[in-house]
């Protein structure tokens, strides 16, 4: 191939490919680049890979092999290259071509420059390629230490949306020229004050942002949670469900126009296999009456039903007949075998995955949703130590490790390398074709090491706080217990 400006190809190794209907085509000796990150990236790289190979190893006997590829971005790239030629910067097309090019990839965690220039070296690999999904599955470990009561209650897969909201947001500095004159505009042109808009004024002295959320941005990473949904549903008897989670009471027309997108994705692109929720009560209601009339069904799904207007009554009774014209393919409780599609507002979610965390088991969100609501999941099962993580696009991923850098512990052998190895998990299982198998095996074995309290110190600390015997081990010690756990599963 030979055009990489400061790096070599690999020596050996074949790229992963796409077939023409989308698929990966995944070779026995996969060319997968890596990213190695700052700070503690050194230590928890150095383990995660070496847990990486034993399990492929074990699964498949020696038969498939990966082949390493370092790529560099961070303080790295700042000081490797190919002979003396610098690489270019935090990070350069070298980095984002290579990761097209064999399009299954991995990275620790990276700085972010101090001051101007580059926002952050994350979102930019996500906006440059194009990585519309950020995936974070949240789910117990079995014996970490956790500060609620019931964390294996908690298995969710949040959907975040990874390219737009607050990542392509427009901010203007209080007191600068350009937001006095959007100040201005918006006061004067599009929201001018009167006894009923004065709340809308936007004060002088407001510093001002945009945040956008298109249909293009919504429907895709909606399409992906709700796909996810379907391919993997639940197994624990309860209906598997994708949440829309929103502010869209307040931001009408862009968090609640994500709302409104979400159906209209589940209605146009997946008729047979979802329900919305309000579908499904007027469908439960029919079927546990069966002479119960439109209306009052309608009266059934809408509170003070005879109190709304004539135009709203009409409104709520023709979306009781749509629903009851899906009765050929979803009466008689054959929706209870699809994706249920409901939505939920920001701050009623964050509350109801502490007190009913099993109701939710798929969430898609907008960025800044997604942020919150996936750091605040992996408190509840132990922490951002043990919490995978992958960006996703078509036909490409970039698992990475979901913390910062803690650059007081690099080198130091003593960081939990676990998000890592875990969202190492999420790309094995991406990449099918039975390499999910190599990220099954590290899951087990993670849960065996922890489970014997053969820990790092961040669970360590956790473990003794709670009386619970335990070693603490070092990163290096804390992987080689789990390659040899993952080596004594029978396959």
């Amino acid at each position: 191939m030979g055009d990489f400006k400061h790096i070599d190809d690999p020596a050996s190794g074949t790229p992963i490919t796409v077939d023409s209907s989308g698929k990966l085509v995944v070779p026995d000796d996969p060319i997968i680049p890596f990213i190695e990150g700052d700070g503690t990236g050194r230590d928890i790289w150095k383990a995660s890979s070496r847990v990486f190979d034993a399990a492929v190893d074990h699964v498949f006997g020696g038969k498939k092999k990966i082949h390493w590829f370092e790529i560099y971005a961070g303080e790295k790239a700042l000081n490797e290259g190919k002979g003396d030629e610098a690489y270019g910067g935090w990070i350069s097309d070298d980095t984002f071509d290579a990761i097209r090019r064999y399009r299954v990839a991995i990275k620790g965690p990276l700085t972010t420059p101090v001051g101007g220039g580059i926002r952050s070296l994350n979102v930019t690999l996500r906006q440059v390629l194009d990585l519309y999904v950020c995936y974070r599955p949240v789910y117990s470990l079995g014996e970490v230490p956790s500060p609620v009561r019931r964390p294996d209650l908690l298995n969710v897969a949040i959907f975040r949306e990874n390219t737009e909201d607050v990542y392509a947001g427009i901010e203007w500095a209080e007191g600068s020229s350009a937001a006095k004159k959007l100040i201005a505009f918006l006061n004067d042109e599009l929201c001018p004050s009167t006894p009923h808009t004065a709340s809308k004024t936007i004060r002088h002295d407001s510093g001002i942002g945009i945040k956008p959320i298109s249909v293009t941005g919504s429907k895709r990473l909606i399409r992906a949670a709700i796909q996810h949904a379907i391919e993997h549903p639940r197994t624990d008897g309860q209906q598997t469900s994708v949440t829309l989670m929103h502010k869209g009471n307040i931001m009408k027309f862009t968090e609640g126009f994500f709302r409104d997108v979400g159906y209209v994705v589940a209605r146009e692109e997946f008729r047979n296999q979802t329900v919305s929720e309000r579908e499904s009560w007027i469908l439960g209601n029919k079927e546990r009456n069966p002479d119960l009339s439109v209306e009052d069904n309608a009266r059934m799904i809408e509170p003070g039903f005879d109190h709304l207007s004539e135009a709203d009554q009409t409104k709520v009774v023709g979306e009781v007949k749509l629903a009851l014209d899906l009765w050929d393919t979803h009466g008689d409780g054959k929706w209870k075998d699809m994706v249920l599609v409901k939505d939920r507002i920001a701050d009623s979610i964050f509350q109801q995955v502490l007190t009913r965390p099993s109701e939710y088991y798929v969430i898609a969100c907008p960025n800044l949703n997604g942020d919150y609501i996936s750091d605040a999941c992996a408190a509840q099962v132990g922490g951002l130590g043990i919490a995978p993580g992958a960006n996703m696009g078509d036909g490409m991923i970039l698992a990475e490790a979901t913390h910062g850098t803690a650059p007081k512990y690099a080198d130091k052998d003593v960081i939990n390398p676990s998000s890592l190895m875990l969202s190492g998990c999420i790309m094995f299982e991406y990449m099918g074709g039975g390499w999910e198998k190599v990220g099954a095996v590290i899951k087990e074995g993670i849960k065996k090491t922890i489970a014997q309290g053969r820990v790092t110190y961040d669970i360590h600390r956790l473990m003794a706080a709670e009386g619970k015997q335990a070693t603490k081990v070092k990163c290096s010690e804390y992987a080689d217990a789990i390659i040899e756990n993952l080596r004594s599963l029978e396959l």
